[in-house]
């Protein structure tokens, strides 16, 4: 696969033309995209989001965008807990971070998770990963992403809808600056916060 050619085809005009060629499908594109970025994270979440949000509109743009993220990392989780035992996935429960990141999650179980999702700069292609290796439950996970992933989705679609008033309205594009820092710096301690406490749990 040309990665460079990927990388270039990835913009919010592309994919939304994408998404009005096969608009006879209904919102079935729109749900597969943040589906598929689930798998291959690599993906521009941000931008599948925005373009929903452009080509449905906001409130029905985020609820296609949300039912294909959920989906995609219920499909992962799903898949992780099923074949996670197996030799591929081996050199992950080895790993001590990982250890650490299992054991906080199953000592604490939903509000770790539902932090880490919340924030769009979270890998949350590890956290999923690292969910469905630890031995939280189907239900405390999936509460976790429904909610998490909404408000992450939300704040997305939000910042995306319209995208053009901010070259227009220079004021919106300082506050969206301004609140994408925030969730940066907010989700970067919140790691921390959780880092420390995954190593003090490991020391005991």
């Amino acid at each position: 696969m040309d990665f460079d050619l990927l990388k270039d085809w990835l913009t919010l005009e592309n994919i939304m033309d994408l998404i009005e060629r096969y608009r006879s499908f209904g919102p079935l594109p729109g749900i597969l995209l943040p589906m598929l970025e689930a798998f291959l994270p690599f993906l521009p979440l941000f931008l599948f989001v925005m373009a929903n949000a452009n080509a449905f509109g906001l409130w029905l743009g985020f609820l296609i965008s949300w039912a294909g993220a959920c989906a995609g990392a219920m499909l992962v989780f799903y898949l992780v807990r099923t074949y996670g035992q197996k030799r591929l996935l081996t050199f992950l429960r080895k790993h001590a971070k990982v250890q650490q990141l299992m054991s906080w999650i199953e000592r604490h179980g939903f509000g770790p998770l539902f932090i880490l999702l919340c924030f769009p700069f979270t890998p949350s292609a590890i956290v999923n990963i690292v969910a469905g290796l630890s031995k939280i439950s189907f239900a405390q996970y999936m509460l976790a992403v429904l909610t998490g992933k909404m408000v992450m989705i939300f704040t997305m679609s939000f910042i995306g809808y319209d995208i053009r008033s901010l070259i227009t309205q220079p004021i919106r594009t300082v506050i969206v600056l301004a609140v994408i820092f925030i969730l940066w710096y907010v989700g970067k301690r919140i790691e921390v916060k959780i880092n420390m406490g995954a190593d003090k749990d490991s020391s005991k």
